[in-house]
């Protein structure tokens, strides 16, 4: 039976494509600087470092096979957001966001994907994951080095015309594969080391680009190849993108990969450890003690933060109250926005959460390059 899964999304897949604010031209309404094809429309960009994404016959295109992914025993969700999301970023080194127009794939279908992330069989020739061996020991089985497998397609716009012009494929490699020896036993665990995932992945995306060639329509266009390698399911952050290839059209096998040095933390920093920055991990430690001080019905304070080699480019932090007062809460936000002034990492994006068992709260944002946060409190009539 194959161990596989399809995991569905709770937020919305625009919200992948679009930063918090107003679209400044969606052509769903017609308006000046909207886009429309034959029934195909654009979203509208919110700012130019977001994808206008692709609209057909009033309905937002969403992808054939997305969230496609192999069982694991408990998933962490971070990883499947963490994934796209990455994927995006690695897309813009290669597909500009002022020529390039985003549409979820549309190339690879669901059962395609299934196949391709099962292990290869007789009944399943096209399994990149590899044969069974027989074995059941964390170290002498073959584990499942594939755990997910995404397509972006990137569109560009001549004479009100939609042209597939470029394709981004994720592969995303376990660094733990977790498994059981009978249906409704233990779970045990196969490590995976960075290197040999890399190694495997590197091997399949070969593979992988030469099926996609072979696809009507993909054979000219370039393809942007990214390995993402999933964080463990104990982990408060999700994995990382560690590698990318540019594969030029008409390429059927990949020459060059680049490194990318990317790396999410949590703060505090967890036991056994380190930051990539000191500073950072003390800042958010003087921000933490400061906000813990002052208000006393705090239950947590707690960071995601993402870094590229020892540089800080964005950080999330999540506070959980135990507030019952909505004068409480507006208090509290406004003491944030000045504490996270004062004490957090100044220049990069920081989105702050505040949330209780009722849900959210309140949400403070700063935008990259900005010194202030704006803030909103979530009321109720």
């Amino acid at each position: 039976m194959k161990r596989l899964r399809t995991f569905i999304a709770l937020a919305a897949v625009p919200l992948f494509l679009a930063a918090c604010g107003n679209l400044s031209s969606s052509s769903m309404s017609g308006t000046s600087g909207g886009s429309k094809s034959g029934g195909t429309q654009l979203t509208g960009q919110s700012n130019d470092g977001d994808y206008e994404g692709v609209i057909k016959s009033g309905h937002y295109q969403t992808s054939k096979s997305r969230g496609v992914t192999n069982s694991q025993d408990s998933g962490n969700t971070y990883n499947l957001k963490s994934f796209e999301n990455g994927m995006l970023t690695v897309s813009k080194k290669t597909f500009s966001t002022k020529k390039y127009v985003f549409e979820e794939g549309q190339h690879l279908s669901t059962s395609t994907v299934q196949n391709w992330l099962d292990r290869q069989s007789k009944s399943n020739t096209t399994g990149l994951n590899p044969k069974s061996n027989g074995s059941t020991s964390p170290t002498k089985r073959n584990p499942i080095y594939i755990q997910a497998l995404e397509e972006q397609d990137y569109m560009t716009q001549k004479n009100s015309k939609l042209t597939l012009s470029g394709m981004t494929i994720g592969i995303a490699v376990n660094s733990v594969d977790y498994y059981k020896k009978t249906q409704y036993g233990a779970t045990f665990e196969t490590k995976i080391t960075k290197a040999e995932g890399e190694a495997y992945a590197k091997k399949a995306a070969d593979t992988v680009l030469a099926r996609m060639r072979k696809k009507s329509g993909l054979k000219n266009i370039p393809i942007v190849i990214a390995i993402y390698r999933q964080a463990s399911n104990d982990s408060l952050v999700g994995g990382n993108f560690i590698s990318y290839s540019e594969n030029k059209a008409g390429a059927t096998k990949v020459s060059k990969w680049n490194a990318l040095g990317e790396k999410s933390v949590t703060f505090p920093v967890e036991s056994g450890s380190s930051s990539p920055n000191s500073n950072d991990a003390s800042s958010f430690s003087n921000f933490k003690s400061e906000v813990e001080n002052f208000f006393p019905n705090l239950s947590g304070v707690t960071a995601q933060a993402h870094y590229s080699g020892n540089t800080l480019t964005g950080m999330h932090v999540n506070i959980t109250t135990q507030f019952y007062s909505q004068t409480e809460i507006i208090s509290f936000t406004q003491y944030l926005q000045t504490t996270a002034q004062k004490y957090l990492p100044s220049s990069v994006p920081i989105d702050i959460t505040v949330s209780s068992t009722d849900g959210v709260q309140s949400f403070l944002n700063r935008a990259s390059g900005e010194k202030k946060f704006s803030s909103h409190v979530f009321n109720s009539y």
